[in-house]
Protein backbone atom coordinates (compact mmCIF):
# COMPACT_ATOMS: atom_id res chain seq x y z
CA UNK A 1 0.00 0.00 0.00
CA UNK A 2 2.99 2.37 0.71
CA UNK A 3 4.69 1.35 -2.30
CA UNK A 4 1.40 2.35 -4.09
CA UNK A 5 0.66 5.55 -2.30
CA UNK A 6 4.58 6.61 -2.73
CA UNK A 7 4.41 5.58 -6.62
CA UNK A 8 0.91 8.03 -6.87
CA UNK A 9 3.27 10.93 -5.02
CA UNK A 10 6.04 10.54 -7.50
CA UNK A 11 4.12 10.30 -10.59
CA UNK A 12 2.21 13.74 -9.44
CA UNK A 13 4.98 15.63 -8.85
CA UNK A 14 6.34 14.73 -12.34
CA UNK A 15 3.41 15.85 -13.93
CA UNK A 16 3.89 19.02 -11.67
CA UNK A 17 7.11 19.71 -12.78
CA UNK A 18 6.11 18.97 -16.07
CA UNK A 19 3.26 21.06 -15.99
CA UNK A 20 5.44 24.01 -14.76
CA UNK A 21 8.14 23.24 -17.47
CA UNK A 22 5.73 23.24 -20.55
CA UNK A 23 3.55 26.38 -19.16
CA UNK A 24 7.20 27.91 -18.25
CA UNK A 25 7.91 27.25 -22.23
CA UNK A 26 4.39 28.39 -22.76
CA UNK A 27 5.41 31.90 -21.53
CA UNK A 28 8.86 32.36 -22.70
CA UNK A 29 7.51 31.65 -26.28
CA UNK A 30 4.84 33.73 -25.68
CA UNK A 31 7.40 36.81 -24.87
CA UNK A 32 9.91 35.82 -27.68
CA UNK A 33 6.65 36.10 -30.35
CA UNK A 34 5.58 39.36 -29.02
CA UNK A 35 8.94 40.88 -29.01
CA UNK A 36 9.33 39.21 -32.05
CA UNK A 37 6.12 41.13 -33.49
CA UNK A 38 7.31 44.64 -31.28
CA UNK A 39 10.50 44.34 -33.02
CA UNK A 40 8.76 44.02 -36.88
CA UNK A 41 6.24 46.72 -35.91
CA UNK A 42 8.99 49.43 -34.89
CA UNK A 43 11.11 47.92 -38.27
CA UNK A 44 8.08 48.71 -40.44
CA UNK A 45 7.23 51.77 -38.82
CA UNK A 46 11.06 53.11 -39.10
CA UNK A 47 10.64 52.18 -43.08
CA UNK A 48 7.57 53.94 -43.39
CA UNK A 49 9.02 57.08 -42.25
CA UNK A 50 12.29 56.61 -43.70
CA UNK A 51 10.11 55.70 -47.18
CA UNK A 52 7.98 59.23 -46.01
CA UNK A 53 11.45 61.29 -45.56
CA UNK A 54 12.76 60.23 -48.98
CA UNK A 55 9.86 60.95 -51.12
CA UNK A 56 9.66 64.45 -49.49
CA UNK A 57 13.40 65.35 -50.25
CA UNK A 58 13.09 63.18 -53.59
CA UNK A 59 9.76 65.75 -54.83
CA UNK A 60 11.82 69.13 -53.30
CA UNK A 61 9.42 71.02 -50.57
CA UNK A 62 10.92 74.32 -51.85
CA UNK A 63 8.37 76.09 -48.76
CA UNK A 64 10.86 76.34 -46.14
CA UNK A 65 13.28 78.59 -48.81
CA UNK A 66 14.47 81.70 -47.85
CA UNK A 67 14.99 84.23 -50.70
CA UNK A 68 14.52 87.92 -50.59
CA UNK A 69 10.93 87.74 -52.42
CA UNK A 70 8.01 85.87 -53.70
CA UNK A 71 6.39 86.78 -57.09
CA UNK A 72 2.79 85.50 -58.17
CA UNK A 73 2.72 83.57 -60.89
CA UNK A 74 -0.04 83.91 -63.92
CA UNK A 75 -2.68 80.70 -64.05
CA UNK A 76 -3.35 80.28 -67.53
CA UNK A 77 -6.10 78.23 -69.65
CA UNK A 78 -4.84 75.20 -71.94
CA UNK A 79 -7.08 77.29 -74.07
CA UNK A 80 -5.19 80.49 -73.98
CA UNK A 81 -2.06 78.49 -74.45
CA UNK A 82 -3.56 76.70 -77.63
CA UNK A 83 -4.07 79.85 -79.08
CA UNK A 84 -1.06 81.25 -78.33
CA UNK A 85 0.57 78.75 -79.81
CA UNK A 86 -0.94 78.59 -82.73
CA UNK A 87 -2.40 75.02 -81.84
CA UNK A 88 0.84 73.76 -80.94
CA UNK A 89 1.94 73.90 -84.48
CA UNK A 90 5.01 72.32 -85.37
CA UNK A 91 6.23 75.68 -87.05
CA UNK A 92 6.63 77.07 -83.64
CA UNK A 93 7.88 74.48 -81.87
CA UNK A 94 11.68 75.55 -80.69
CA UNK A 95 13.17 72.97 -78.60
CA UNK A 96 12.33 69.62 -76.94
CA UNK A 97 13.53 68.12 -73.85
CA UNK A 98 12.97 65.67 -71.00
CA UNK A 99 9.82 67.18 -70.39
CA UNK A 100 8.25 67.72 -73.50
CA UNK A 101 8.00 70.19 -76.29
CA UNK A 102 8.50 73.85 -76.32
CA UNK A 103 6.52 75.99 -78.47
CA UNK A 104 6.87 79.69 -79.13
CA UNK A 105 4.01 81.80 -78.33
CA UNK A 106 2.03 85.24 -78.47
CA UNK A 107 -0.13 86.32 -75.63
CA UNK A 108 -3.26 88.44 -75.84
CA UNK A 109 -1.46 91.60 -75.17
CA UNK A 110 1.24 90.58 -78.01
CA UNK A 111 4.07 89.70 -75.36
CA UNK A 112 6.09 86.78 -76.71
CA UNK A 113 6.74 83.58 -74.64
CA UNK A 114 8.03 80.51 -74.55
CA UNK A 115 5.28 77.27 -73.97
CA UNK A 116 6.56 74.25 -72.16
CA UNK A 117 4.21 70.96 -73.11
CA UNK A 118 4.18 68.44 -70.88
CA UNK A 119 3.90 65.12 -73.34
CA UNK A 120 2.28 62.80 -71.08
CA UNK A 121 1.64 62.42 -67.25
CA UNK A 122 4.22 60.63 -65.84
CA UNK A 123 5.38 60.35 -62.67
CA UNK A 124 8.45 62.20 -63.35
CA UNK A 125 6.74 64.96 -65.60
CA UNK A 126 5.12 65.34 -62.67
CA UNK A 127 7.39 65.81 -60.57
CA UNK A 128 9.51 68.20 -62.23
CA UNK A 129 6.18 70.02 -62.96
CA UNK A 130 5.83 71.01 -59.36
CA UNK A 131 8.80 71.75 -58.46
CA UNK A 132 9.71 73.91 -61.26
CA UNK A 133 6.23 75.77 -60.46
CA UNK A 134 7.20 75.75 -57.00
CA UNK A 135 10.86 76.54 -57.04
CA UNK A 136 10.91 79.97 -59.96
CA UNK A 137 7.68 81.31 -57.93
CA UNK A 138 10.33 81.89 -55.24
CA UNK A 139 13.24 83.08 -56.99
CA UNK A 140 14.42 85.98 -58.81
CA UNK A 141 17.58 87.01 -60.68
CA UNK A 142 18.61 88.44 -63.98
CA UNK A 143 20.60 85.14 -64.47
CA UNK A 144 17.55 82.48 -64.11
CA UNK A 145 14.97 82.31 -66.87
CA UNK A 146 11.96 83.84 -65.22
CA UNK A 147 8.56 81.58 -65.11
CA UNK A 148 6.03 83.83 -66.08
CA UNK A 149 2.50 81.43 -65.51
CA UNK A 150 1.66 77.82 -65.80
CA UNK A 151 -1.52 75.88 -66.36
CA UNK A 152 -2.86 73.05 -64.93
CA UNK A 153 -5.91 72.03 -67.00
CA UNK A 154 -7.02 68.54 -66.47
CA UNK A 155 -4.50 66.15 -67.52
CA UNK A 156 -2.79 69.41 -69.57
CA UNK A 157 0.45 70.32 -67.50
CA UNK A 158 2.16 73.30 -69.01
CA UNK A 159 4.75 76.12 -67.94
CA UNK A 160 5.14 79.60 -69.53
CA UNK A 161 8.45 81.38 -69.70
CA UNK A 162 9.75 84.68 -71.43
CA UNK A 163 11.12 84.09 -74.94
CA UNK A 164 14.92 83.85 -75.14
CA UNK A 165 15.14 84.87 -78.78
CA UNK A 166 18.49 83.02 -79.82
CA UNK A 167 17.49 79.58 -78.12
CA UNK A 168 20.48 77.29 -76.10
CA UNK A 169 24.05 77.99 -76.19
CA UNK A 170 24.36 74.43 -77.22
CA UNK A 171 22.80 75.29 -80.61
CA UNK A 172 25.39 78.10 -81.33
CA UNK A 173 27.61 75.90 -80.37
CA UNK A 174 27.41 72.45 -82.28
CA UNK A 175 24.78 73.89 -84.81
CA UNK A 176 22.83 70.92 -86.78
CA UNK A 177 23.70 70.24 -90.07
CA UNK A 178 20.78 70.97 -92.23
CA UNK A 179 18.79 73.15 -89.51
CA UNK A 180 17.28 75.74 -91.01
CA UNK A 181 18.25 78.18 -88.17
CA UNK A 182 20.82 80.52 -89.13
CA UNK A 183 22.93 80.13 -85.83
CA UNK A 184 25.68 83.05 -85.31
CA UNK A 185 29.07 82.21 -84.33
CA UNK A 186 30.08 82.75 -81.28
CA UNK A 187 33.35 85.24 -80.85
CA UNK A 188 35.81 85.31 -77.32
CA UNK A 189 33.93 88.42 -75.96
CA UNK A 190 30.47 86.96 -76.11
CA UNK A 191 31.46 83.24 -74.89
CA UNK A 192 33.37 85.13 -71.82
CA UNK A 193 30.38 87.25 -71.14
CA UNK A 194 27.91 83.69 -71.26
CA UNK A 195 30.33 81.85 -69.25
CA UNK A 196 30.27 85.13 -66.45
CA UNK A 197 26.44 85.58 -66.11
CA UNK A 198 25.85 81.16 -66.38
CA UNK A 199 28.51 81.41 -62.82
CA UNK A 200 26.26 84.35 -62.05
CA UNK A 201 23.19 82.39 -61.95
CA UNK A 202 24.67 79.44 -60.06
CA UNK A 203 26.13 81.88 -57.78
CA UNK A 204 22.64 83.25 -57.06
CA UNK A 205 21.26 79.72 -56.33
CA UNK A 206 24.46 78.68 -54.43
CA UNK A 207 25.01 82.22 -51.94
CA UNK A 208 21.85 84.15 -52.07
CA UNK A 209 19.17 81.45 -51.02
CA UNK A 210 18.93 79.85 -47.96
CA UNK A 211 19.37 76.51 -47.95
CA UNK A 212 20.99 76.77 -51.30
CA UNK A 213 19.66 75.32 -54.14
CA UNK A 214 21.49 72.69 -56.68
CA UNK A 215 20.50 73.04 -60.06
CA UNK A 216 21.36 69.42 -60.68
CA UNK A 217 21.37 69.48 -64.66
CA UNK A 218 23.17 72.45 -65.35
CA UNK A 219 24.60 71.65 -69.33
CA UNK A 220 25.22 73.87 -72.36
CA UNK A 221 21.60 73.18 -73.18
CA UNK A 222 20.00 74.86 -69.92
CA UNK A 223 21.81 78.11 -70.81
CA UNK A 224 19.07 80.22 -72.49
CA UNK A 225 19.97 83.52 -74.58
CA UNK A 226 18.53 86.12 -75.42
CA UNK A 227 17.76 88.28 -78.62
CA UNK A 228 21.48 90.50 -77.39
CA UNK A 229 23.06 86.96 -76.07
CA UNK A 230 22.96 87.49 -72.36
CA UNK A 231 22.29 83.84 -70.62
CA UNK A 232 19.98 82.89 -68.69
CA UNK A 233 20.29 79.33 -66.52
CA UNK A 234 16.93 77.38 -66.77
CA UNK A 235 15.36 74.14 -66.50
CA UNK A 236 15.05 73.77 -62.73
CA UNK A 237 12.80 70.41 -63.07
CA UNK A 238 15.65 68.47 -61.88
CA UNK A 239 16.89 70.51 -58.79
CA UNK A 240 17.24 69.81 -55.18
CA UNK A 241 17.51 71.71 -51.56
CA UNK A 242 20.97 71.57 -50.58
CA UNK A 243 22.21 71.13 -47.08
CA UNK A 244 21.91 73.41 -44.17
CA UNK A 245 25.55 73.52 -43.05
CA UNK A 246 28.34 74.52 -45.10
CA UNK A 247 30.44 71.51 -46.21
CA UNK A 248 27.56 69.36 -45.59
CA UNK A 249 25.68 66.72 -48.39
CA UNK A 250 22.41 65.67 -48.99
CA UNK A 251 21.71 61.97 -50.27
CA UNK A 252 19.60 61.18 -53.12
CA UNK A 253 19.60 59.02 -56.17
CA UNK A 254 22.01 60.20 -59.09
CA UNK A 255 20.30 61.75 -61.89
CA UNK A 256 21.58 64.22 -64.77
CA UNK A 257 23.20 63.98 -67.95
CA UNK A 258 25.97 62.15 -69.27
CA UNK A 259 29.20 63.85 -69.25
CA UNK A 260 28.53 66.57 -67.08
CA UNK A 261 27.46 64.42 -63.87
CA UNK A 262 30.66 65.40 -61.06
CA UNK A 263 31.99 61.62 -60.36
CA UNK A 264 32.05 61.46 -56.68
CA UNK A 265 28.16 62.42 -56.72
CA UNK A 266 27.83 59.31 -59.36
CA UNK A 267 29.87 56.98 -56.98
CA UNK A 268 28.13 58.11 -53.78
CA UNK A 269 24.76 59.71 -54.63
CA UNK A 270 26.14 62.68 -52.19
CA UNK A 271 24.85 65.60 -53.17
CA UNK A 272 26.65 69.47 -52.50
CA UNK A 273 27.02 72.59 -54.57
CA UNK A 274 30.53 71.60 -56.10
CA UNK A 275 28.52 68.88 -58.21
CA UNK A 276 26.95 72.25 -60.01
CA UNK A 277 30.41 73.55 -60.13
CA UNK A 278 31.89 70.85 -61.65
CA UNK A 279 28.98 70.89 -64.67
CA UNK A 280 29.75 74.25 -64.86
CA UNK A 281 33.68 73.30 -65.24
CA UNK A 282 32.54 70.90 -68.39
CA UNK A 283 30.24 73.87 -69.86
CA UNK A 284 33.68 76.17 -69.96
CA UNK A 285 35.25 73.49 -71.50
CA UNK A 286 32.62 73.46 -74.17
CA UNK A 287 32.66 76.70 -74.90
CA UNK A 288 37.06 76.95 -74.95
CA UNK A 289 37.36 73.79 -77.44
CA UNK A 290 34.29 73.50 -78.86
CA UNK A 291 33.45 70.20 -77.86
CA UNK A 292 30.39 67.54 -76.78
CA UNK A 293 31.16 66.41 -73.74
CA UNK A 294 30.70 62.84 -74.62
CA UNK A 295 31.59 61.28 -78.54
CA UNK A 296 32.19 58.22 -78.97
CA UNK A 297 33.24 59.01 -82.57
CA UNK A 298 35.96 60.11 -81.59
CA UNK A 299 39.16 58.20 -81.65
CA UNK A 300 40.39 56.62 -78.27
CA UNK A 301 41.20 58.77 -75.57
CA UNK A 302 39.37 61.23 -77.04
CA UNK A 303 35.96 60.48 -76.27
CA UNK A 304 35.22 61.97 -73.18
CA UNK A 305 36.19 65.43 -72.81
CA UNK A 306 37.06 65.99 -69.06
CA UNK A 307 40.16 63.08 -69.17
CA UNK A 308 40.94 64.29 -72.81
CA UNK A 309 41.68 67.90 -72.21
Amino acid sequence: METEDFEYRRKERVALVAIVVIASLAVACLLVAFSYYCYIVNKLSKRRDTHKKDNYEEKGSFGNLKVATEKGLQVFTFKQLYSATGGFSKSNVVGHGGFGSVYRGVLNDGKKVAVKLMDQAGKQGEEEFKVEVELLSRLCSPYLLTLLGYCSDNNHKLLVYEFMANGGLQEHLYPLNGHNTVHMRLDWETRLRIALEAAKGLEYLHEHVSPPVIHRDFKSSNILLDKNFHAKVSDFGLAKLGPDKAGGHVSTRVLGTQGYVAPEYALTGHLTTKSDVYSYGVVLLELLTGRVPVDMKRPPGEAVLVPWV
